[in-house]
């Protein structure tokens, strides 16, 4: 028995414009996804998913040697696992070549979160199948990238594709302020192709937005006072605003609000960082968004030594 685990991810700066090179800072987070695998003689793969309450929401089926759909209780998810499988079997002839397995993986956060429920799977099969996790996602679902580094690193990364080839750095973004960061949920799943399509067919300046985000991004990990820092999320909102034609979540949502606000990932859902102080739970609860995490709750933090 084998068991594969993958972190959450959160994209701190550069949604959007990482696609076209621009540096992206991104998070690992405490929760995550496992995988185990118990290997069987016979040529199937017996799939099961389980949400973070425990509660088994996906299973299938499929024939190790076909592919075929044997059984399962979603048709649309056992096609995506199928396709999956398929490519890393491509990369990989050995993979489940002469035997099946019985797989269960373990979501440790909400499904509708966004954290990376189909990021962390990607990493964990690769791991399993010992094929390149990046090349994977490309075969799959695309994107740059950034969710992957999250997978496998347990420090804040950047990332910036070079020729389309992912380049990642660790560091240290970890601020003296932290304890004034919070993760806001915005009760809605973002779809993140949807919100790329968008963008893509928005006339802009790309050199300058790629210069003017890749900029920001470092000033992020290098702000000394939550003032500093801010303003800087504020500055991103305002560029990628112009940008999309979408007016920013603070704008939209929460004008009254004291702090900084700014959109993480695909605009419109999933998490937003706010900038507060004690009250802010209150803030975003009275509002009707429960879910309010601290940032030492919600991001990895930085291993000792």
């Amino acid at each position: 028995m084998n068991t594969f685990y993958g972190n959450g991810k959160l994209l701190i700066s550069g949604e959007y414009a990482v696609l076209d090179g621009a540096l992206a800072l991104a998070v690992p987070t405490v929760y995550g996804q496992s995988l185990t695998v118990i290997p069987s003689a016979q040529a199937a793969l017996h799939w099961t998913s389980m949400d973070d309450k425990g509660k088994v929401w996906f299973s299938a089926v499929l024939d190790t040697q076909t592919l075929a759909i044997k059984s399962t209780n979603n048709t649309k998810i056992a096609a995506t696992l199928q396709r999956i499988i398929k490519a890393a079997k491509n990369s990989n002839p050995y993979f489940l070549k002469d035997s099946g397995a019985t797989v269960i993986t373990k979501l440790s956060f909400p499904r509708l979160w966004g954290l990376g429920s189909s990021s962390t799977l990607i990493y964990n099969i690769a791991q399993w199948a010992q094929v390149n996790a990046y090349q994977l996602l490309t075969q799959t679902f695309g994107g740059s990238g950034y969710d992957i580094a999250c997978a496998q690193h347990n420090t804040p990364i950047y990332l910036q594709l070079k020729k389309g080839t992912p380049r990642v750095e660790k560091n240290t973004f970890s601020p003296a302020f932290k304890d004034r960061l919070f993760f806001v949920y915005l009760n809605k799943k973002q779809d993140s192709r949807a919100a790329i399509h968008n963008y893509r067919g928005r006339d802009f300046d790309k050199p300058m937005l790629v210069t003017q985000i890749s900029d920001l991004s470092l000033k992020l990990t290098k702000a000394t006072t939550l003032d500093t820092f801010a303003a800087l999320l504020h500055q991103h909102e305002q560029i990628l605003s112009e940008v999309l034609g979408i007016p920013t979540v603070k704008a939209r949502l929460f004008p009254d609000y004291f702090g900084a606000l700014k959109s993480l990932g695909g605009w419109g859902g999933d998490f937003v960082l706010a900038t507060g102080d004690e009250s802010t739970p209150n803030y975003f609860q009275s509002k009707g968004f429960a879910t309010v995490i601290p940032f030492v709750d919600m991001v990895k933090p930085l291993p000792i030594g």
